[in-house]
């Protein structure tokens, strides 16, 4: 089958079991969501939703997080992976949005991603969920879930985003990356997961990929 028949058919079925994409990590504004995406590298999203009341009750704006010392603010994040590194970079991004910006957050790749602990992936999580602007952010499941569908076969999350990016249309990456996200979340996990048995996976994965996934 062709990457193309795959894509389509893919669209269709999550569009079937997802039929509404709502936002995964809680938040109140738009700063709310870049921090809560910061925090998300290397830790669930249902961690993140756990921790962040306390912080955005005491700093639910760039200005206000700023009075907060970076101890403070780690107290609060502390279970979250790579807690110490990750309250550094929301006091000195907040800093920077009240410096460059009035406060608010940029609308463009460029500016957020010159934000301390901003990458491509979160720059493309908060312009696709903040904004509207068509962007398909890949993290490691959705690199993961491409790669068994045989719809990229690169080793990078960037090529792999590029991949996505030619073969599904631009109109749909919004929600589309989150459809992939839930589905991977309920029916393809990282280990233990019998491809014969997915709904997608099973008519997907080429003999190859599933004797790979069986030796793990």
């Amino acid at each position: 089958m062709k990457r193309s028949e795959k894509a389509e058919r893919i669209v269709v079925m999550l569009e079937e079991f997802y039929p509404e994409t709502p936002v995964p990590l809680d938040h109140q504004n738009d700063f709310q969501l870049l921090v809560a995406v910061l925090m998300s590298a290397q830790t669930t999203d249902l961690k993140v939703n756990q921790v962040t009341p306390a912080l955005f009750s005491k700093a639910p704006t760039p200005h206000d997080m700023v009075k907060l010392s970076v101890d403070t603010i780690l107290s609060d994040i502390r279970q979250v992976g790579l807690a110490p590194t990750k309250a550094k970079n929301i006091h000195r991004l907040s800093e920077l949005l009240v410096e460059r910006h009035a406060g608010v957050v940029p609308q463009s790749f460029q500016e957020l991603e010159n934000l301390p602990g901003v990458g491509h992936k979160t720059a493309s999580v908060v312009m696709a969920q903040a904004f509207g602007v068509p962007a398909f952010p890949v993290d490691t499941h959705i690199h993961r879930l491409a790669a068994r569908w045989g719809l990229s076969n690169d080793t990078t999350v960037e090529r792999t985003e590029k991949d996505l990016k030619a073969i599904f249309p631009k109109k749909i990456w919004n929600k589309l990356h989150l459809q992939i996200i839930f589905f991977g979340r309920e029916y393809c996990p990282a280990r233990g997961h019998d491809l014969t048995q997915c709904p997608i996976c099973s008519w997907t994965a080429t003999k190859k990929r599933i004797a790979q996934e069986k030796k793990r």
